[in-house]
């Protein structure tokens, strides 16, 4: 705790000399989650690390997460200087979707609304009308259904079938998929079911046949709700561990178990954990503030088109209030 206690004294004396707020995802060594919250800064999911972000008045954002995230800060506070912990930090989900063959595709269905996941580069979010997390994306396309639009949506295939069998929108997918939630299985899910008498929650980046044993379906911030309002005090939990440390932080009473990704047709035994998030270390995040290294730069022609999506994102979120799925 002592060492713990002099490096947070540390890292307030950077921020504060550098007028700059430290911002975090769920998904982040748990050291830098605990530094992020002890030092006024945020952990959240992707859509609150945009909204806190928009609303600070420190004139650098450190973003401990992946490369879109920073990208993202950045294009909705030009003004402001946003670094990265480490640049090469980047996303399964960003890179399965390429900017020039993705505006091929949307270029051959001219009378579709464009959405794509958060978790693009800024060069796609140019592309689209809108962009979504997870905590808004079935919200946002029941609603541009109800207007009677039919949607490309971009690049996550598994969240974008979950979308369409819970709303029947018309949707053309995208061929993506993120190497954490893509590894969950069934078959293995089922055995761990049967030891336990326990809540499944799973993120919707699963496959459908993990999602169908799922309690609970939704973002981040959902599944921790869940983990908080359901009276169960045992969970599976079929979305990347590093999630862990904030669901035992609020319910230090409840057992959380990680869900398998072993088992047949697996590629690892355990890739329960993004290896980009893991590359946001304490050395890093030291450098950042030391050195003002990963500073973060977009384009000024595609931040003013990746803007437009990015604000209907965050004025979306403010304006409705989101459930918990319970299936």
């Amino acid at each position: 705790m002592k060492e713990y206690s002099q490096y947070l004294e540390k890292v307030k004396g950077f921020l504060a000399d550098n007028d700059a707020k430290l911002i975090a995802h769920y998904y982040v060594d748990e050291s830098i989650q605990r530094i992020a919250e002890d030092t006024g800064g945020i952990v959240s999911d992707s859509l609150e690390m945009a909204r806190f972000g928009n609303k600070q008045k420190e004139s650098k954002l450190i973003v401990a997460g992946v490369k879109f995230m920073g990208e993202t800060a950045k294009i909705l506070n030009p003004d402001k200087k946003i670094f990265v912990l480490d640049s090469n930090a980047t996303c399964s989900l960003d890179e399965s979707c390429n900017h020039d063959e993705f505006l091929m595709f949307c270029k051959k269905y001219p009378d579709r609304e464009v959405v794509v996941y958060a978790n693009t580069s800024a060069e796609v979010k140019a592309i689209a009308d809108w962009v979504v997390t997870s905590s808004i994306a079935v919200s946002v396309i029941e609603y541009l259904t109800s207007q009677g639009k039919k949607i490309i949506w971009a690049p996550d295939k598994y969240l974008g079938q979950y979308i369409v069998d819970r709303t029947g929108a018309d949707m053309l997918l995208w061929d993506g998929a993120c190497i954490v939630h893509e590894e969950y299985k069934a078959l293995e899910l089922k055995k761990l079911i049967s030891k336990y008498d326990c809540d499944v929650l799973v993120h919707p980046e699963s496959p459908g046949e993990v999602i169908a044993l799922a309690d609970v379906v939704g973002s981040t911030t959902q599944i921790l709700k869940a983990s908080q309002s359901l009276p169960n005090e045992k969970f599976i939990v079929a979305t990347d561990k590093g999630i862990f440390h904030k669901m035992r932080t609020l319910v230090p009473n409840k057992l959380f178990i990680e869900a398998p990704t072993a088992g047949k047709g697996a590629t690892c035994r355990s890739c329960a954990h993004c290896p980009w998030m893991g590359m946001n270390t304490l050395e890093c995040l030291e450098k950042a503030l030391r050195e003002g290294t990963n500073e973060i730069f977009v384009d000024e022609t595609t931040a003013k088109k990746a803007l437009q999506p990015l604000e209907r994102m965050v004025a979306f979120a403010e304006s409705n209030n989101f459930r918990v799925r319970k299936r």
